[in-house]
């Protein structure tokens, strides 16, 4: 049986066949059309999805299609598949039946209606963690990624935790101290997301005076690791933003364990020392000694999150 788990995020989609153990094939990747809309998204996923099973029947003739798992970008209904909210990153992308176009979409290939499921992409990368990544054999965890945003997400007995309106794990609008001069993406002052993201570290870097020639987070932290002073303020202020928030989950949620993923979080020790210390300054003593650990599926890790909905519904 053929399991296809899709990762469909605002730049890039990828997918690929993923086994019963966890176990990724060869991950396609593909440019997401998000500027054309939500049918030309649903389009180019679908074709993607199509390529994926084309290679895989070449490998294992006479296999039948199981289903596809898709963990997309934004708030989403797991149980409709439909879209709730989602960035300007993705224009339209709010009110998309996801599960509904791509079942229209799929038809043709023989997708089980049942086994075709879609949740939030970051939802999807920690249920890959906790399957077979960083977070396994945890009874519970709590996943944060730290990339172009910050999100995150709960997992207890390997069940994701969606919360009353589906956006449990939107830790990126946690206010924190040291984000108060710059303005998160949802139009408010002080949240994680300002200051901790890629983005918000590149304009916390440049409230500080910096070069206002830096491209982006990568050159700030180039520029921290060739010893340039401010930019590495810049950066441990940034981490230890992270670490507060991180400390504000471990305190609220207690989990067994806590693994941390991104872009930011694979910037290397200039990055995870201070956020890890800000974390563990903030944790009263029972806590102090939660397990911070760094992902390790990398950029895997949500097709085969997806993929393991499908997995548990066949």
């Amino acid at each position: 049986m053929i399991v296809v788990g899709v990762d469909l995020g605002g730049t890039k989609t990828a997918a690929g066949v993923v086994d019963a153990s966890g176990r990724a094939g060869e991950l396609l990747s593909r440019p997401t059309p998000a500027s054309a809309g939500p049918d030309a998204v649903l389009d180019a996923v679908a074709a993607l999805v199509g390529e994926v099973l084309e290679r895989a029947a070449r490998g294992s003739e006479g296999a039948r299609l199981g289903g596809v798992g898709v963990g997309s970008a934004g708030v989403l209904d797991a149980v409709s598949g439909c879209v709730l909210s989602a960035t300007d990153s993705m224009p339209g992308w709010a009110g998309t039946d996801v599960a509904g176009g791509l079942r229209e979409r799929l038809a043709d290939r023989g997708v089980p209606p049942p086994a075709l499921t879609v949740r939030n992409d970051v939802d999807a990368h920690a249920r890959g963690e906790t399957w077979v990544g960083a977070g396994a054999g945890a009874s519970s965890a709590v996943v944060v990624a730290v990339g172009t945003g910050i999100g995150g997400s709960i997992v207890t007995d390997g069940r994701v935790w969606s919360g009353a309106h589906s956006v449990a794990g939107e830790i990126g609008h946690v206010p924190v101290p040291g984000a108060e001069h710059l303005r998160c993406a949802c139009g408010r002052m002080g949240h994680v997301e300002a200051i901790g993201a890629g983005p918000g570290l590149l304009r916390h870097y440049l409230s500080l005076g910096g070069d206002t020639g830096t491209a982006d987070a990568r050159a700030v932290v180039g520029r921290a690791a060739n010893g340039d002073a401010l930019a590495r303020r810049a950066v441990e202020e940034s981490a230890s933003a992270v670490g507060r928030m991180v400390a504000g989950l471990v305190t609220t949620l207690d989990p067994e364990v806590v693994v941390v993923a991104g872009g930011l979080a694979g910037a290397g020790e200039q990055w995870w020392t201070p956020m890890e210390q800000a974390a563990r300054g903030e944790l009263i003593g029972v806590l102090r000694e939660v397990p911070l650990r760094p992902a390790m599926l990398g950029a895997g890790a949500a097709v085969v999150g997806a993929a393991r909905d499908v997995w548990e519904a066949v």
